[in-house]
């Protein structure tokens, strides 16, 4: 059974000039959104940039360290290397719902004032 792709929509959305783009992109509304967002991904990116070049450091430079047997084969190097996977899929989705929380809902009221909705 193919799953059908739903119909077209009839809407038409007001296409925006680049004078309306200009001055959405100036308002407070519009900075607040920008802030909303640096404020969560900048330093979250720094700290996992800076958590990844740890890895890396310690890979290269503490050999002994990393190979340090926690239990069985299992050292300090694989416990840090799963963990670089946990924590990309951790900020992946601590993302997602910070933008579902506070983005979006500033970001939608935008687009639709913009495409004369509102």
């Amino acid at each position: 059974m193919a799953a059908e792709a739903p119909p077209p929509s009839t809407e038409q959305h007001k296409l925006p000039t680049p004078e309306e783009f200009t001055e959405v992109q100036e308002s407070a509304e519009f900075g607040e959104l920008r802030r909303s967002y640096r404020s969560f991904a900048f330093p979250l990116t720094i700290a996992f940039i800076i958590w990844y070049l740890l890895y890396v450091l310690l890979s290269n430079y503490a050999g002994g360290f990393m190979g340090t047997k926690l239990f069985g084969n299992i050292n300090v190097a694989f416990v840090f290397g799963v963990l670089q996977f946990v924590t990309t899929f951790l900020i992946a989705w601590w993302y997602s719902r910070h933008a579902a929380a506070k983005l979006d809902p500033k970001a939608e009221a935008i687009k639709t004032r913009m495409e004369g909705g509102a």
